[in-house]
């Protein structure tokens, strides 16, 4: 049997949101409308930013922001812009993170990430840090290589499932034995089915969800890495 280490990416390792470095660098070549980032989507990160809003509500309305805006564009044309993504930005991660990552390639793990990031993205963050196996959101073309505005989404909890499920399958998985990385609800799932689950700069919501169940509650480490410090919890802490 394999024993694996699942990797949330945006807001687990790197250290903030793929698709929202992209959509930036998508008005700052004037591929996107500065307008739809300053009418719309500014004022959502804004009120996040100034702790007014929740994070996951926040990461959804984004994401509707960013889908309706593909609409239209051509893959190849993004594939640049994704490079400079990940070129200028792929460093950006946790510390912590990127230590177990190196830690599970020394123990002979297999490391895989499962995001909510379009998997254009994923794929080169995978590649970057070489890791073996990524699932990503799949932003659907049409015969023209022109994004369509349909998705198949990865950032939600039943998602992120079947695709373990499927890595789980394809490479001999020993769930038991193995890990996973996570710090939005949409990881609740990942943590459900390995018997290592850590959450790191968790959310309120996820947090809550961690109390509530005793089995998750009991195994469960949770990191917190603020500046230069990292911090390990346990799951009776207060949530404010």
């Amino acid at each position: 049997m394999t024993i694996a280490a699942f990797f949330d990416i945006d807001g687990t390792l790197y250290r903030n949101s793929l698709m929202i470095e992209h959509f930036k660098k998508l008005v700052k070549y004037e591929v996107l409308d500065p307008a739809l980032w300053h009418s719309h989507a500014k004022k959502t990160y804004n009120n996040w930013d100034k702790r007014q809003g929740n994070y996951d509500d926040y990461l959804l309305e984004i994401a509707q922001i960013y889908i309706d805006s593909m609409k239209g564009l051509n893959q190849k044309q993004m594939d640049f812009i994704a490079n400079q993504v990940i070129q200028l930005k792929g460093d950006r991660v946790y510390r912590y993170t990127r230590q177990r990552i190196h830690w599970h390639k020394e123990q002979g793990h297999k490391v895989i990430f499962i995001s909510g990031s379009p998997s254009y993205l994923v794929e080169k963050m995978a590649n970057k840090y070489n890791v073996i196996d990524f699932k990503g959101t799949e932003y659907l073309t049409d015969e023209n290589d022109n994004y369509t505005g349909e998705i198949i989404q990865m950032w939600d909890s039943e998602n992120k499932q079947k695709a373990m499920l499927s890595f789980k399958k394809k490479y001999n998985i020993d769930m038991e034995h193995s890990y996973a990385y996570g710090d939005t609800n949409g990881d609740f799932s990942m943590f459900q089915m390995v018997g290592y689950p850590i959450a790191i700069n968790p959310t309120k919501e996820l947090l809550q969800n961690i109390k509530a169940n005793e089995e998750i509650k009991n195994k469960i480490q949770i990191i917190v890495e603020r500046k230069d410090v990292i911090y390990k919890l346990n799951a009776d802490i207060e949530i404010y």
